[in-house]
Order: C-alpha cells, then structure tokens, then sequence
C-alpha cells in the first residue's frame, strides 16, 4: 500500500510541476493588449449592446457612463432594460435623459426557444445602427480608449471578431481565492495561444467585450445560433472559428475590467449556472473532472498532513511537495493578474469550492431542477433543453 501511495503521490507531484512550468511559459507569451490613442483609419461606427437586468446594485451607472465616455468619434451604446424587477430601468432613463449617445430598449418578454441574455442581445441588435457590434455586460468598466484600441486592433490584424479578457477585481476572500482558480481551468482548457491558431479547434469568447463586424454577424442572423446558450459567449467563439472567420482573444487588463461576483452566495449561484454548460453537459466530464479536481488538488495537503501524524515521513513529504507545487503555480498566477499571492496557500479550499459548485451544476440540470440567475429558472424540466 504505501508503494502504491508513493507512486501516486510521485505521479501527482510531476502533473503540479509541470502546471507550474506550462502555467507560467502561458502566462509569459500572454502580452496584454496595449491601449493606443490614435485614431484607426476607416473604422466606421460603433454599437455597444449592453443587456441588463437587476443591476441597481451593483456598478450599472458607472458602467454605462464609463461606455459613453469614450473618446471613439462614433458610437452609439444600446441597452436593453431585460425586464428588470428592481430599480435598472429608472437609473437607465436617467442616464439617457442627458446622453442622446444612449438608446434604451423595453426588453420584450423571452421568447420560446431563447435564454434571457441572448435574447435581448438580439433585441439589440436588431436596433443598432453601427458597421462594428460590441456584446459587453453591464458591470464592464471600459477605459476611455477601450473602444479605439479594440477597434484598431481589428482593422490591424484584418479580423472578423474579437474577445476581450477583463482584470478582474476582488474583493472578498472567496472572490480573491476562487477567481483566479476559475481562470486557470480556462486557460488549462482554452490557452490563448491555441485560440488564436486558426489551425486548432480551440475556441473561447468572453462575454465581457465581444466585437464583431456587422456583416458576420449578419450571416450568422445575429445571436440566433446561441439562442438556448447559457455560455454564449464560448458557444459564439466556436460557431466563429468553425466557420472560418479571423478571431482572436486577448488579454486587456488596461482597457476592461469587472468585478464579476462580491460574495460567496453569487459566485455558488452564478458558476452554477455556467460551470456544466461549459462542459457541453457531459456528465463523464463532470465526474471524471471532480475526481481529479480532488484527488491531485485537494486531497495531497490533507495526506501530507495525517502521513505525518502517522510517522510515515516520506509521503509526508512527498504529498508536502505536492502542495508546494500547488500553491507556487497559484502564486504565478496571482502575481500576473494583480491578485494577493498570499491566497495561493488557500488553493486547497479554492479547487474543493469549484469541485462543489461543478457537482452542483451537473445535479441541477440533469435531475431537471433547473438553476436559477437573476430571478430567472432555467434548464428546469419543461423550459429550454440542454444543447447535446
């Protein structure tokens, strides 16, 4: 037995060697995207589509002045007003009461068939005006020359579409120990390097900032092929590479950033919602990736630490190193996305937080419970069918 355990701590211990050394090669090549301040030549007008729906309490005001501050010479930003049930849509006419820039939608009751967000991202759609379309949310503050840099980079790079990836700010504990944890399982799947190799199949887009010229859009009919998509931002970026369109995702702390969930009950609810969907609802997936998720990433710290009770030193300290290991590829990354290193030391608590709400998710949608965002049910039993 203890050879058996040897070996696996051994095995395990090379996996968190090599995450570390590919975790900061990727981060490495990982440039961000830098802002510019001259103007891109023949770029065209700009709408910015901003769905919201109960955000009074968290940063919508600052959000959409922060869109409407843009030093763009044409732009128009489209919000649609989700059918809201606190007080987004008196802040919304508000703003646009001083803002002829902003065009406020009464967002039409869903229709069968859709999910709310990329229903009123239709909506949007089918009311703006511009050459170039930008799908953002309503918690994404832009910097003033987040629009002329993006669209720069298009013209430059002759592209169809293009992501953007956010700095995310924390501010609790659990934001500060899961986010970065969450990126990581992103970049484990979908490494930026990959996305942007027209060659391979990988495909990621963020829902955050999504710019796309009109005419593909219009091909596509708009949001019409994620219309049933929890993860349509990812969902979009496959259909785009699939099909042969120029698209890129790049890291843009110095243009974006967001603060996604303040507290442990919305990163539960809202992961809920998106972890098993990411996995294209793949049940062996799911349970093949919590094995792992604990049996590499939770469980070493805690044998380290019983072995060492039990006078077994060498796995002690093997399942020690594993640990080790763990918390070094975290502190890389904390380090890189402007996040407290100290945290690292938590990673334990991170990966079993995420094996929890990915069990979760996998639960509630399979046993047709359903999850509910934003006072909205969805993958309930009778709604709208998972995609296979």
């Amino acid at each position: 037995m203890e050879i058996i355990l040897f070996i696996f701590s051994f095995l395990t211990l090379i996996l968190w060697i090599f995450a570390l050394v590919w975790t900061s090669w990727t981060l490495f090549i990982q440039k961000p995207l830098e802002p510019t301040n001259s103007s891109p030549k023949s770029s065209g007008k700009i709408s910015i589509i901003v769905p919201a729906r109960n955000e009074a309490n968290r940063v919508l005001s600052k959000s959409i002045s922060s869109m409407l501050l843009q030093d763009y010479e044409d732009f128009e930003v489209v919000v649609i007003d989700d059918r809201s049930t606190d007080a987004t849509g008196e802040i919304l006419a508000e703003i646009a009461r001083d803002n002829p820039k902003l065009k406020l939608i009464k967002g039409r009751e869903t229709e069968v068939g859709w999910l709310g967000k990329p229903f009123a991202l239709q909506q949007g759609f089918q009311q703006a005006s511009g050459e170039w379309i930008l799908a953002t949310d309503a918690d994404i503050i832009f910097a003033k020359n987040a629009l002329k840099t993006a669209v720069a980079f298009a013209i430059e790079k002759e592209l169809d579409a293009l992501t953007l990836i956010p700095k995310i700010n924390h501010g609790s504990f659990w934001e500060t120990l899961f986010m970065p944890i969450f990126g990581w399982f992103c970049f484990l799947a979908m490494p930026p390097n990959r996305v942007n190799d027209p060659q391979r199949k990988e495909a990621m887009g963020v829902g955050n900032f999504f710019l796309f010229r009109r005419s593909v859009l219009e091909c596509l009919d708009g949001f019409t092929l994620v219309r049933n998509e929890v993860a349509e931002d990812l969902r979009m970026a496959e259909i785009l590479k699939k099909r042969g369109y120029r698209f890129r995702i790049e890291y843009a702390p110095n243009l974006i950033e967001t603060r996604m969930y303040s507290s442990l009950k919305e990163i539960w609810e809202g992961f809920t919602k998106n972890l098993f969907s990411g996995l294209r609802f793949s049940v062996h997936r799911a349970i093949l990736g919590s094995f792992a998720i604990f049996f590499l990433g939770v469980l070493p710290i805690f044998l380290a630490l019983i072995f060492w009770f039990m006078s077994y030193k060498t796995l002690a300290y093997m399942f020690f190193l594993v640990y080790v290991m763990q918390v070094l590829t975290f502190v890389v990354i904390h380090l890189r996305w402007k996040g407290n290193p100290l945290y690292a030391l938590f990673t334990p608590i991170g990966l079993l937080l995420f094996m929890m709400i990915l069990l979760n998710s996998t639960v509630k949608i399979v046993t047709g419970k359903g999850v509910t965002w934003k006072g909205r049910k969805i993958y309930e039993t009778g709604g709208v069918e998972p995609p296979r």
